[in-house]
């Protein structure tokens, strides 16, 4: 069985995640969606609440296919101990290419037995990027044409919560 690891944090899933989620289960038997922590950024989510995200808008598409993992530590050891032999990845942006490319080049010397495969971001969703749509929203900005009406409702009672607390 052909195992792919789509990592990420997912603060929140967006439009562009659950197009390369789409498009990554074609290449593989199964795809589990890594969901981790990220030290540099601050989320707007808990890991639970961004699995039950993740899980809620994958639901039509699994198939029995998708699987929502988290995990702490490294992503090639986490890969490693699931069995995976591939690592999906998306890019919008070369700026995203120069930063992915030095991951994948980390991540070979890590485990050479995982390849690291790019998905580009289709056109229309090349823009969108989770720090983006918290901007907007905090800002008070439209983030429809970002994510699913789910996640948006998610992100904007999560900004009237913040805003009450004093946030």
């Amino acid at each position: 069985m052909r195992i792919g690891v789509y990592p990420g944090t997912f603060d929140p899933i967006t439009l562009g995640h659950l197009d390369i989620i789409r498009r990554g289960a074609k290449l593989v038997d199964k795809l589990l969606i890594g969901l981790s922590t990220n030290p540099s950024k601050t989320a707007m989510f808990s890991l639970d609440e961004r699995k039950a995200h993740v899980e809620a808008e994958v639901k039509e598409i699994a198939d029995g296919t998708i699987e929502v993992v988290t995990f702490n530590g490294l992503l090639m050891d986490f890969a490693a101990r699931q069995g995976a032999s591939m690592i999906v990845r998306g890019l919008r942006a070369v700026s995203d290419f120069e930063y992915e490319y030095q991951m994948a080049g980390m991540n070979q010397q890590l485990n050479d037995e995982i390849e690291t495969v790019f998905l580009m971001a289709d056109v229309a969703l090349q823009p969108i990027a989770s720090r983006l749509v918290k901007e907007i929203a905090i800002f008070g900005g439209d983030i429809t044409p970002f994510v699913t009406p789910d996640i948006r409702r998610a992100v904007e009672r999560r900004v009237s919560e913040q805003r009450a607390a004093g946030h």
